[in-house]
């Protein structure tokens, strides 16, 4: 059953007199509960990509369907409620608010959707705190923290709201090959527990290895899918 249908998108960005094509009638489907990387140069569209899966930009001609959902109907109250419910996101810098816990900072995502269960906040914050190994510390702040911990707590936020769609753009950039390996490692246990489909834009070749699709983007266009049949 597809997930996401990615129809014949292209995105156009103006800047002045000059625009810049960042994809180029691109389609992609993707089924549910998938480990998917996509890879190529800088610049060819991976980023933008993404941002139109989690609806935070628009496709200039086409149409990207997330969950039966058409991106391109939504307003931006309706964009945020529906990234809120459904797309979670790592990024590569953390994106850890510094004034905030580790607990607070995963809970955070609950309390934008203004979810009042505290217990239930509580007890499902507390579970992925402790899949990912970061419960001992869930009241340090980010300073106190190694790179790889907060890569750790990311992983935790972008599942405390139970998404269909984890995004995760460069998301082991900034670890060690180590750290980075474990990263992987807590994320394809979280897709086999929760059921997420993982979908990552990204350089490195320990994701890349370990993806069960792999799509190649130039210039805009994917021109290589690999499918991993171990998998």
């Amino acid at each position: 059953m597809s997930l996401i249908q990615v129809k014949n998108v292209s995105k156009i960005y103006q800047t002045g007199e000059v625009s810049v094509t960042a994809l180029n009638g691109l389609s992609v489907t993707i089924g549910q509960t998938a480990f998917i990387s996509f890879v190529g140069p800088s610049g060819s569209g991976k980023s933008t990509l993404l941002n139109l899966i989690g609806s935070l930009d628009k496709p200039t001609k086409g149409r990207v369907i997330v969950n039966d959902v058409d991106i391109a109907t939504l307003n931006r109250t309706q964009s945020a409620a529906f990234r809120g419910s459904t797309i979670g996101f790592i990024f590569q810098n953390f994106n850890m608010i510094p004034v905030l816990t580790v607990y607070e900072n995963v809970e955070y995502p609950l309390l934008m959707l203004k979810h009042n269960a505290l217990d239930d906040h509580r007890e499902r914050i507390f579970t992925l705190l402790d899949k990912v190994g970061m419960l001992d510390q869930k009241d340090k702040y980010p300073n106190q923290i190694s790179g790889g911990q907060k890569q750790r707590v990311a992983v935790a936020r972008a599942l405390v709201t139970n998404p269909k769609i984890v995004l995760a753009d460069e998301p082991t950039a900034n670890l060690d090959h180590k750290t980075a390996f474990k990263v992987i490692s807590i994320m394809h246990e979280m897709q086999k527990e929760f059921g997420t489909t993982f979908i990552f834009s990204t350089h490195d070749t320990k994701i890349v290895d370990e993806a069960e699709i792999i799509y190649t983007l130039e210039d805009g266009a994917i021109v290589n899918q690999e499918i991993k049949v171990n998998k």
